[in-house]
């Protein structure tokens, strides 16, 4: 029975553009399905209809005091940002980019695991190899917004992006990685960088990890470049466990991991203000991809794993355990996979089932209680 005055989590909807507005209502729905099952707290859900429509009928992306509007929210559960029919910067700037920088949201975390049931291309790497987390620095770097154009349109025309890092923002983001690793068993963080060729904010970034490594003498930690990288996600896998990058480095990395743990359809995201001063946003990685809009065939598994995220990260720890199980259990049955995994499967299909199994946790729970 359900407990009178219990804790009420109040979170922002955005299913953004193209199949986000598929998986955030399947995310609600596995939420809500989760909150019945554990009986303790409830989710109160507000929607918001940002996107590529809105900018249609309004010309911006959200409202320019939309962040007011979630301000006072719990969390933020995001779909995707992108519109064939919109230039790409408009939409990523216009929407998920506001309400990162908005929020200060400077950590970006990306588990990447090979869930049961799924089969990395991997052909030499086994399920316990591929465990990592990638912490993205979000808030600067390469994706800080700083540059311009002058002259369009004439042989002399300029444009510039200038990464642009701050030592408040290094020392943060570095800091937030080393007490990440020193959470996990191994306790081994991998700073990516590319000081060879970036000759300043690059080497600045190094400065900065080997000055807050002192401060975490029980993290392992190596340093290696953003190339080197992509050879060892590949062929030493199992080398890696935490790693932190830059903004773009980390951008680029997570998005192979997620392919080398069998598909970007399953793979999570937060993007973290580590302080609480503001609401957090959870999201699945794979993008807008208009090309299966509307058809039911859209993967929600990686809407439900940033859920997980977003539970843990407003202190529902058993309830976050609670969805991963489900999530397991759907992925491990070859009938419940949809396309990007070689199945069959539809988002209803893989959504019910986990809303079936959140019910019969709960049962085998009440049998063995």
């Amino acid at each position: 029975m359900k407990e009178h005055g219990m804790k009420t989590y109040r979170i922002a909807a955005i299913p953004g553009d193209g199949i986000g507005k598929e998986v955030v209502p399947a995310g609600q729905a596995v939420l809500q399905a989760l909150a019945a099952a554990q009986g303790n707290f409830n989710f109160e859900f507000t929607s918001f209809d940002w996107g590529g429509d809105y900018y249609r009928e309004h010309g911006v992306m959200m409202p320019e005091d939309g962040l007011d509007a979630l301000r006072g929210m719990d969390a933020i559960l995001f779909g995707s940002a992108g519109d064939p029919h919109i230039p790409d910067h408009i939409t990523l700037w216009g929407l998920r980019l506001k309400i990162c920088q908005g929020f200060d949201q400077y950590a970006n975390v990306r588990p990447t695991r090979i869930l049961p049931g799924i089969k990395s291309p991997l052909g030499r790497c086994k399920r316990e190899d591929l465990n990592w987390v990638i912490v993205r620095e979000n808030s600067e770097g390469e994706y800080s917004g700083v540059g311009g154009r002058v002259h369009q349109g004439h042989p002399i025309e300029v444009a510039t992006d200038v990464c642009m890092m701050t030592r408040v923002g290094v020392e943060r983001i570095m800091r937030f990685a080393f007490r990440l690793a020193q959470s996990r068993p191994r306790r081994l963080l991998t700073v990516v960088t590319k000081s060879n060729a970036q000759r300043h904010a690059m080497v600045m970034w190094d400065e900065i990890a080997l000055q807050i490594s002192s401060e975490f003498p029980d993290v392992a930690w190596d340093k290696v470049l953003v190339d080197a990288c992509t050879d060892r996600m590949v062929n030493r896998p199992a080398s890696l466990d935490t790693l932190v990058a830059t903004n773009l480095h980390a951008d680029v990395l997570s998005d192979l991991a997620a392919a080398l743990a069998g598909s970007l359809g399953i793979a999570p995201t937060g993007n973290i203000d580590p302080e609480r001063r503001y609401p957090s946003m959870f999201e699945p990685i794979h993008g807008s991809a208009f090309d299966i809009m509307g058809q039911g065939l859209a993967n929600p598994v990686g809407t439900f794993w940033s859920g997980v995220m977003m539970l843990e990260h407003l202190g529902e720890v058993a309830a976050a355990q609670r969805l991963m199980r489900a999530i397991e259990a759907v992925t491990a049955n070859p009938a419940l996979r949809t396309r990007d995994l070689g199945g069959q499967a539809g988002t209803e299909e893989v959504t019910n089932a986990v809303c079936r199994l959140l019910a019969q946790d709960d049962a085998q729970q009440a049998i063995a209680g």
